[in-house]
């Protein structure tokens, strides 16, 4: 699939509904073509998604919790390797996994006029 960024950007800004309507669609093309034992977990990923972003006030706050579902998935995984490696080779730890900031410097911008 091609994603042309300039037209659903600029469908975001002229129709945001329809933007939305299409970015549905989309999601449920993906998932439909995805194999089918992984639909049923790509659906309820996605219901998450969209849980998260219902429940953030502001683009912003819902990409910072989808980034954290990101992490937090991340880690588990991290944790399932590391249980791996430890029945495979035991006392042989891996490299330890990168973890997100945990503190940033804001940054002021004016609103825009």
């Amino acid at each position: 699939m091609e994603f042309d960024w300039d037209a659903w950007s600029e469908l975001a800004r002229s129709d945001p509904a329809a933007f939305e309507e299409k970015r549905k669609q989309a999601v449920a093309a993906l998932i439909a073509a995805a194999p089918e034992k992984h639909r049923q977990r790509l659906t309820g990923l996605q219901s998450r998604i969209d849980l998260e972003r219902q429940r953030s006030s502001s683009a912003l706050g819902a990409c910072i919790r989808i980034s954290n579902l990101m992490w937090e998935s991340f880690a588990e995984l991290q944790r399932a390797l590391d249980v791996l490696t430890d029945t495979l080779q035991p006392g042989v730890r891996p490299v330890p996994a990168l973890r997100p900031a945990t503190n940033a410097q804001i940054l002021p911008f004016p609103p825009r006029r």
